[in-house]
């Protein structure tokens, strides 16, 4: 896994070629996982779950919480609970 700095992702390379890829926008105080991809040829080979492993291990790293529109991403969190606690929660109170 390489985290693409200039192309705001994470990829994953298989000898070389692009095998998928994990967008981030990344702020000061939040990340946001929009979208993950993975060519067809490498499906069910665990590239996804390798590139959240490593998106969601960076967020943890800059103690930055995770807004993870992506559903894959949304998804493999909830089924690896220990990364549970990096959802962002919205703080923001509605009054009358």
């Amino acid at each position: 896994m390489k985290d693409a700095e200039e192309l705001h992702r994470f990829e994953a390379r298989v000898e070389g070629r692009l095998a998928g890829f994990a967008d981030y926008i990344r702020t000061g105080n939040l990340v946001v996982y929009p979208h993950t991809e993975v060519d067809p040829r490498y499906e069910g080979q665990g590239i996804g779950g390798a590139l959240a492993r490593a998106a969601l291990d960076d967020a943890r790293t800059r103690a930055l919480p995770v807004l993870a529109t992506c559903p894959f991403i949304s998804s493999w969190m909830t089924r690896h609970p220990e990364y549970l606690a990096l959802a962002y929660q919205n703080r923001s109170r509605v009054t009358d």
